[in-house]
């Protein structure tokens, strides 16, 4: 995986901001900004199709419709840590995006197994046969 604080040309398109975290904490949480809201302009960066495609697609609602992908990270205390957070998700998730999926091979199901299913069938009708009731013939 990439190192997440050296994202290389994709870094100009990345813009931060720190807002107040929520959650436990003390004064802490209500004095110092320490989550992150890391924004990559998607539009704007220099990807393959293919590879901003399948970022789309593994993004998710974290995609806006303006084309920015948006990452909040508020884990830790600090902010340089979560900061280091965020981008390494995002350095994840470009990660994760680089390699196309392998194509799926249709699976055909053997001879073998529909004789064996075709039998089962019979077998499993012969028994409900028997549990029907008997119908009488009467002799005249």
């Amino acid at each position: 995986m990439k190192d997440a604080r050296d994202l290389g040309p994709l870094e100009r398109f990345i813009t931060e901001e720190f807002v107040r975290s929520s959650g436990p904490g003390g004064q802490n949480v209500n004095k110092v900004a320490t989550a992150v809201q890391l924004r990559f302009d998607l539009e704007a960066a220099t990807l393959d199709p293919e590879h901003a495609a399948r970022v789309r697609a593994l993004a998710g609602r974290r995609l806006g419709a303006d084309g920015v992908l948006r990452i909040e990270a508020r884990r830790f205390r600090t902010q340089e840590k979560n900061r280091r957070d965020a981008r390494e998700r995002l350095a994840a998730l470009l990660d994760r995006a680089s390699t196309p999926p392998r194509p799926r091979r249709p699976t055909r199901v053997s001879k073998q197994a529909k004789l064996r299913r075709r039998e089962d069938k019979r077998r499993q009708g012969r028994a409900k046969a028997l549990r029907r009731k008997v119908a009488r013939h009467e002799d005249p």
